[in-house]
């Protein structure tokens, strides 16, 4: 089985290619000049030339859907159905915040920046958006995976708290990890019915609610 997964929602653009039990994994990190996602084709195709594959050799395809940059939520998974609907193979997604609460082998809870005093919060399953006030009463004292943002706030509530951009973590590894699990499981592959996690509005329809 081969896999082709990648994740430009969070603050670099992981890419795995799973392929005869190995894993082969690259990161890619925002300059001044560049976005990370603008490299996400180019690198891809990189990634498989590298292992004398072409995209007819995949059997599946796997990205993050969100919650994170709206950018990179858009780049990774209209990449994705693209890619899917061309090979007519299957395709997995996964959030970003089930991604992260995996990060110490375990199923942590994970609070994200959400911005406007809120939380994307994660506990065994995406509980949404939350004023952070709440989010601090049910993380204070737990282990904890969050942000750079938000790792100070949650540190003074005695959490034992991580920011997964303070370390090189495999995201892209995990990523694959979750989706061969999730296959293990018979989830449905059709790249038709994959869609972004926006779990808020992207700020240009919440400007035009509030403009007409």
């Amino acid at each position: 089985m081969k896999i082709l997964a990648f994740d430009t929602c969070l603050d670099k653009t992981y890419i795995t290619l799973f392929a005869e039990d190995m894993f082969l994994n690259k990161v890619i990190k925002s300059t001044n000049e560049n976005y990370h996602s603008a490299y996400l084709i180019s690198t891809i195709a990189e990634t498989l030339k590298s292992q004398n594959l072409t995209p007819a050799d995949l059997d599946y395809i796997a990205t993050d859907i969100g919650p994170g940059s709206f950018t990179g939520i858009r780049a990774c998974t209209t990449v994705a159905r693209m890619l899917a609907q061309q090979l007519n193979i299957g395709l997995i997604g996964v959030s970003s915040l089930e991604i992260l609460s995996k990060i110490n082998g375990s199923d942590d809870l994970v609070a994200l920046d959400a911005r406007k005093n809120k939380a994307y919060l994660f506990d065994k399953e995406i509980k949404g958006a939350i004023d952070l006030e709440e989010v601090d009463s049910i993380v204070k004292g737990k282990v904890l995976i969050t942000d750079d943002s938000l790792l100070q706030r949650f540190t003074k509530l005695g959490c034992s708290a991580i920011s997964y951009q303070q370390n090189d973590y495999d995201l892209g590894e995990i990523l694959t990890k979750i989706a061969i699990e999730k296959l293990k499981n018979n989830i449905d592959t059709d790249w038709g019915k994959l869609k972004p996690l926006y779990i808020q509005p992207p700020p240009i329809a919440q400007k035009m609610l509030v403009h007409p």
